[in-house]
């Protein structure tokens, strides 16, 4: 298995804490003004100074996704081949790639690691079946997640039998595919006909709800096989039932009658035909016994297409270029919290604040206040502060404007957008 090493990115971190913020924007608002509810003017004006921010980075947003869809729009499987031509010149594969692991970073995506996915195909949470992928199709993949919760859910264990069992999801899942050319594929004798997609395109998927050791379920040429267990309880029972049944029953019967048909004897057919019957009618139930075992197995690939099915109409959030909406309206949201929160608790606080003061505040508040276990990250909320104007920082401590002052400044910004009327 190949995945691209994302430098710009963060390691996967623990089922615990992540950078992700699971509230909306607007509830973390109403929670720092709540504080000061008293005071209507400066409670208007936090609302105002966190509205023009929002506008602000939805115009950064929407650079980014002007970007993402030009380089982008050479490997969009969506777009057919004419429409692709029209941009050899002017999509440009490491643009495309830098851009969206700077969205994927910006929502607090990090990326599952090798071993995490090596994991889901020894473990099943819910198919219980082993799933074979042909890595061939693709140069490159790479999987990203956000967010987790946990959930008790009934499994089947055996046939009458179901148990219930806590299982780990990832609340969001990007899986990124980048499809190997077609002569590679030629040469790896895969067969192009049945390729999903055109060779050399890259397909983006977001799914919601993904069961941790199920991963593999969301690469689109997941094909069921028979696990150990599976084949074990089909051939083993048939291959020897059937071989001690041959051998005491059947062909000693057979063999009897042809000797004394040999020699002229009589053929004691009441206890021939008895033995026959007998090794018949065992065998009979022995090849029952290993249909039922087989159709168990086909039982399961019904389930999995079922769950498939599920997550094609259910769980999928987007494909290709209309996943980027997604992204980046998750990544809008998480700049816009992290500002929220690293804006208020050093307006609040009665003396400038280091990062490391900062972080401690800001995570024991989340987990006093809303009994939420996160990594904050501190240290981008402070540059998005430094970065529109309205932080600074002094001999390694940290203080913001006043809202007033925050709010000209911002404007200001504003104002250097666009600079066609500048004299």
């Amino acid at each position: 298995m190949r995945l691209v090493n994302a430098t710009k990115l963060k390691p996967e971190i623990d089922m615990i804490r992540e950078h992700y913020i699971p509230f909306n924007k607007e509830f973390l608002l109403e929670q720092q003004i709540a504080a000061f509810a008293d005071d209507s003017q400066k409670v208007d004006d936090f609302k105002k100074l966190f509205d023009i921010v929002e506008h602000y980075y939805h115009y950064e947003s929407f650079n980014l996704n002007r970007n993402l869809k030009q380089h982008y729009a050479l490997y969009d499987p969506d777009l057919s081949e004419k429409e692709r031509e029209q941009f050899i010149s002017k999509s440009s594969f490491p643009v495309f790639k830098e851009t969206l692991l700077t969205v994927l970073q910006r929502g607090n995506y990090y990326r599952i690691d090798e071993g995490t996915l090596k994991d889901a195909f020894k473990e099943s949470d819910l198919i219980g079946l082993n799933l074979a992928i042909d890595f061939n199709a693709f140069k490159d993949y790479e999987l990203y997640a956000r967010g987790h919760h946990a959930a008790k859910e009934k499994v089947r264990k055996f046939y009458f039998w179901k148990k219930e069992v806590e299982i780990e999801y990832y609340d969001r899942v990007l899986i990124y595919l980048n499809y190997s050319d077609a002569d590679f594929l030629t040469q790896k004798k895969v067969k192009l006909g049945k390729m999903p997609i055109d060779p050399g395109s890259i397909a983006l998927k977001i799914f919601k709800r993904v069961p941790k050791n199920d991963l593999e379920t969301i690469f689109p040429n997941a094909i069921p096989r028979m696990s150990l267990r599976d084949k074990l309880l089909l051939w083993v029972p048939g291959l020897f039932g059937g071989l001690s049944l041959l051998s005491a029953k059947v062909i000693p019967a057979l063999i009897n009658m042809y000797d004394a048909y040999q020699t002229g004897e009589t053929i004691d057919l009441l206890n021939s035909k008895t033995s026959l019957n007998q090794g018949l009618i065992a065998l009979g139930i022995l090849a029952a016994y290993c249909f039922r075992q087989y159709n168990n197995f086909i039982n399961k690939k019904i389930r999995y297409s079922k769950m498939l099915s599920d997550s094609l109409y259910f769980k999928n959030v987007g494909n290709n270029s209309g996943a980027f909406y997604s992204l980046l309206n998750s990544s809008e949201e998480e700049a816009l919290k992290e500002t929220i929160l690293a804006y208020t608790f050093l307006h609040e606080s009665e003396k400038p604040l280091t990062a490391e003061e900062l972080d401690f505040q800001i995570e024991s508040w989340f987990e006093t206040k809303l009994n939420t276990k996160l990594d904050f990250d501190v240290n981008d909320a402070l540059l998005k502060l430094r970065s529109i104007g309205i932080g600074k920082e002094n001999n390694g401590k940290w203080h913001v404007v006043p809202v007033k002052e925050a709010l000209v400044t911002i404007d200001e910004l504003w104002d250097t957008v666009f600079e066609y009327n500048q004299k």
